[in-house]
C-alpha cells in the first residue's frame, strides 16, 4: 500500500443515504433556547442544530419523560 494517496483529482459526491437520515421538519422555540444552544455551539465547535438533535436522541435513549403536572392556584 503506498505510504501517501493523491486524491487532488477525485471528484466528490453526495451521500446518497444522507436524505434518508434526518427528517427536516419546523418547529417553533424560544429566543432563549435557540441562543443557549447557539453560545453551546460555539464552544463545542458542533452546530446548534445537531447539538438539539443530540440532546433530545439522549432524553429518548433515557426515555425522559416531561414533569407536566402544573401547580393549583390557591
Amino acid at each position: 500500500m503506498k505510504a501517501e494517496y493523491d486524491f487532488s483529482e477525485m471528484k466528490s459526491r453526495k451521500n446518497p443515504y444522507a436524505s434518508r437520515l434526518k427528517k427536516q421538519v419546523t418547529i417553533r422555540m424560544g429566543e432563549d433556547v435557540i441562543e443557549y444552544f447557539k453560545k453551546m455551539a460555539e464552544e463545542t465547535g458542533i452546530p446548534y442544530q445537531s447539538l438539539i438533535n443530540l440532546y433530545l436522541r439522549d432524553c429518548v435513549a433515557q426515555q425522559r419523560k416531561i414533569d407536566l403536572t402544573w401547580a393549583k392556584k390557591p
